[in-house]
């Protein structure tokens, strides 16, 4: 007898070929298992230990004195079928600056081999957060006690996102992915209705961005591991000395209690001109926070779009112009007529000493552009504080399922449209000084980020819908 025949004890030996047989053709025809994404989630607690200044707002007078709620910073970890992976990253922040951003991303290369386009770094904008280094320098009023705490925090900051993206990778099982768009209206245009006479307006002037983009992630099984969503508007509901996370980190509470066990994240859209009006209260920034969720769960609950497991992306860094600064004498004669502490006038009097010292000032800023796929739901990403007219325009561009962040990977300043820019006001020119930039931007910046986001665009194959134009006839 061969002693290698594979035999099952008290059966013919026809009828154990037979059931080899059987085995061996149903692996042939057993059909592949379906490819599917892994998803990773992690999170930690950014609030300060101790009282420092709060970011966004010129007028505080004093250090934080407590807290609303935390201040966390999140990462979505996803791999695709192909092992490609990406995270995005969203924090309770006014803005990164360059110098973090950077910092953050090179330690994420070198850890993960991750690149630049695989990297989305969302801020919220909260208002109610910690201020970093290189970040709005001139609004605040530090002294040197206060610099030294903004330095402290500002040091390890990179160190903790690169192991929270760790940790997230780390983390990553089986996931299925799901895109929606939902809808909200509480942003306001500030640039066009006024908000002290709000009582008594009957209708609201926009442009205005009320999608609420929505990516769903769970297990095969169909537990939620993560809530990723969006809004364009200011979190600027709140101006207290309390950190808080304003009407976003309300909103992440109310689902991660109507959904225990899943990660609810927040990123920021296009909305630098927008803001949630009323305000003021904190029962206004827990209203406007449920609503949110309360749209993000109708999405949920309705029929999403699975995402198939390919991801691809691009980044580019363009340089965007930025027009000469002022003469000194312009400077000195701006110095003399403003309030004695302004921001306006510690820009003017910092620009006026880069001149005596013999700087020369770069004519433009590498300023970053991304785009992302995920199956087929595109993502666009622009740094620095974008208003709605961006989104708006690809939108229309690339159809409205299209996800917009802005206030990502890099807060350099207001990103105004030529429109904006025409009109002036503070998106259109003082916030340049605000954030430190020694002129305005020039004309031509809202055609070179579109026309570089349309190219991006078309590399990954986002398809453009079918804009026909019809003649009709009598």
């Amino acid at each position: 007898m061969n002693h290698n025949t594979f035999r099952l004890p008290g059966q013919p030996l026809l009828i154990q070929s037979i059931f080899i047989l059987a085995l061996s053709v149903s692996y042939y025809i057993m059909p592949a298992q379906p490819a599917i994404w892994k998803a990773g989630v992690a999170k930690i607690n950014i609030t300060p230990d101790a009282p420092m200044w709060m970011a966004g707002y010129a007028a505080r007078t004093s250090p934080s004195q407590g807290k609303i709620q935390d201040l966390w910073a999140k990462a979505l970890a996803l791999e695709d079928k192909d092992g490609t992976r990406s995270v995005l990253v969203t924090l309770d922040l006014v803005g990164l600056p360059k110098p973090i951003s950077d910092e953050i991303r090179d330690l994420l290369k070198q850890e993960l081999k991750l690149e630049r386009s695989q990297i989305i770094l969302n801020t919220s904008h909260t208002h109610s957060g910690p201020v970093l280094e290189n970040a709005l320098s001139d609004i605040y009023p530090l002294d040197d006690q206060e610099k030294r705490k903004v330095s402290e925090y500002s040091k390890t900051f990179p160190g903790k996102i690169k192991d929270l993206v760790v940790n997230a990778f780390n983390a990553l099982q089986p996931a299925k992915l799901y895109s929606g768009n939902g809808v909200t209206r509480i942003a306001v245009n500030r640039r066009n209705n006024i908000e002290r006479q709000l009582e008594i307006h009957t209708e609201l002037e926009g442009p205005n961005d009320f999608a609420v983009p929505v990516i769903k992630v769970e297990n095969p099984a169909g537990d939620l591991i993560a809530i990723a969503f969006g809004y364009a508007c200011h979190p600027t509901v709140l101006d207290t000395t309390l950190w808080s996370g304003d009407y976003p980190g309300f909103a992440q509470i109310e689902l991660e209690k109507a959904h225990p066990g899943a990660m609810a994240m927040f990123f920021q859209g296009a909305g630098a001109d927008q803001n949630p009006m009323p305000r003021r209260s904190i029962p206004l920034a827990r209203q406007y926070g449920r609503t949110l969720a309360a749209a993000v769960d109708r999405v949920l609950e309705e029929r999403m779009t699975e995402l198939e497991p390919v991801f691809t992306s691009d980044y580019q860094e363009i340089p965007l112009g930025i027009n000469p600064p002022p003469t000194r004498a312009e400077l000195t004669q701006y110095i003399d007529s403003m309030v004695p502490d302004g921001y306006q006038k510690r820009w003017a009097q910092h620009v006026r000493d880069r001149i005596d010292a013999g700087e020369t000032f770069a004519p433009s800023y590498p300023f970053p552009v991304q785009a992302w796929k995920l199956g087929s739901q595109p993502i666009f990403t622009i740094g620095g504080e974008t208003v709605s007219g961006y989104a708006l325009q690809l939108k229309q561009i690339f159809g409205f399922k299209a996800f917009v962040m802005g206030y990502c990977n890099d807060v350099v300043s207001y990103i105004p449209t030529a429109l904006i820019l025409h009109e002036g006001g503070y998106e259109g020119c003082i916030a340049q000084q605000v954030y430190g930039l020694t002129g305005t931007w020039t004309y031509d910046t809202e055609n070179q980020i579109i026309s570089h986001l349309v190219e991006m665009g078309k590399k990954l194959g986002i398809p453009l819908p079918d804009h026909r134009i019809f003649e009709t006839g009598k």
